[in-house]
């Protein structure tokens, strides 16, 4: 399947803006989009996910799929949403099994939306 990473950019993580300086969710985005990306996984920047009392955040989603919201993330946790994003990636419904789960994602989860009807 092909799912789209998508990453708050605006998202200031409760941080005060600093002139001339990127904010946590571009931080964060930036992080994603210099790592290697898996070929059935598309990162898209957007400017909001309206969940910014819970910034950084992301949501994974696929045609067919569930899709998640996740929150309470960081530049730092790059590898690891990758690492996540890529399993759910690799699933034809959304549903990762729990023990496959990547960690963050099992403590950061704020949504899971069912699969829209085609």
């Amino acid at each position: 399947m092909n799912a789209t990473l998508l990453v708050c950019t605006t998202c200031r993580a409760g941080q005060p803006t600093v002139k001339g300086q990127p904010v946590a969710g571009a931080r964060l985005y930036s992080a994603l989009a210099n790592k290697p990306m898996p070929e059935n996984l598309t990162i898209t920047p957007v400017e909001c996910l309206s969940a910014c009392s819970n910034g950084c955040v992301i949501a994974l989603t696929a045609p067919g799929c569930w899709s998640y919201i996740y929150g309470r993330l960081s530049e730092a946790d790059a590898a690891e949403i990758l690492t996540g994003a890529t399993a759910y990636a690799a699933t034809p419904d959304g549903l990762v099994p729990w023990s496959q789960c990547s960690q963050i994602f099992r403590k950061q989860s704020l949504a899971r939306l069912p699969p829209q009807e085609r």
